[in-house]
């Protein structure tokens, strides 16, 4: 039959894509064509702060807040430049913000009702650190480069943070026990120095997820809001996890 050849040649030109369709595509490969260059890091971070100055004594003694009202949120980027197979140098920024309502602990107004305040504490730094690998990668030849799967890593470094505290609100006069409203606010900037440790956890090619523990002292004096207080204590415990990615 004459059709014969014909049919089997359009029978293979669809055949032909379906099994290149079928055809498993090669597995990417795990490793990277040589050691990155650095890596950049988003974390998310928790603050415990240390709030060990006077200033936290004074507001917790006659306001209805505790320390731990100054434990917050925050936000932090880094960027690392790799100098050698175990360390980096990284510049990182962060920012945290507490904010908490409060009262007078032993004072009431005229009327008998609260004496009511608005307190927030934003703090926001930039950093240098020394960054090093505990278990770096493997360099297999000139071109590749295996990451390890688990990456423990320490540091240290310093840098400034600048902090902004205010207090809105109604306030008593300790002279005459009135009231009166008020905004209270101090902010400026302090040298600070930190020690971290963590673990980069490989979950693709070239991402890994990341989790760290750091500590910062840091103190800065407060403006003429706030006389005769000792400088505002802006130590603290910074819990974060996040993204690496090498580049």
């Amino acid at each position: 039959m004459r059709f014969c050849p014909i049919v089997v040649f359009v029978l293979c030109t669809i055949a032909s894509p379906a099994a290149a369709q079928n055809t498993p595509s090669p597995p990417s490969p795990d490793f990277l064509f040589g050691r990155p260059a650095g890596s950049f890091t988003v974390r998310g971070s928790w603050l415990f702060a240390r709030a060990g100055s006077d200033w936290y004594d004074f507001v917790t003694n006659q306001l209805t807040l505790d320390r731990r009202d100054f434990d917050a949120p925050g936000i932090a980027a880094d960027v690392g430049i790799t100098v050698s197979d175990r360390l980096q140098v990284v510049i990182g920024t962060g920012f945290t913000q507490s904010s908490s309502t409060s009262e007078y602990r032993q004072f009431v107004d005229n009327n008998r009702l609260p004496i009511n305040q608005a307190t927030r504490l934003r703090e926001a730094d930039l950093t240098g650190s020394v960054r090093m690998a505990l278990q770096p990668g493997r360099r297999i030849s000139s071109l590749a480069w295996i990451p390890r799967g688990v990456n423990p890593f320490v540091g240290a470094g310093g840098g400034m943070v600048w902090y902004a505290l205010s207090q809105t609100g109604d306030f008593v006069d300790f002279t005459d026990r009135s009231v009166f409203t008020d905004v209270f606010a101090s902010n400026g900037w302090a040298p600070e120095a930190h020690v971290f440790a963590g673990v980069d956890v490989r979950v693709a090619r070239r991402l890994f997820a990341t989790v760290d523990v750091r500590y910062r002292w840091a103190a800065a004096d407060l403006t003429r809001d706030w006389i005769d207080f000792d400088p505002i204590d802006l130590s603290g415990l910074h819990l974060s996890a996040g993204i690496n990615v090498p580049f």
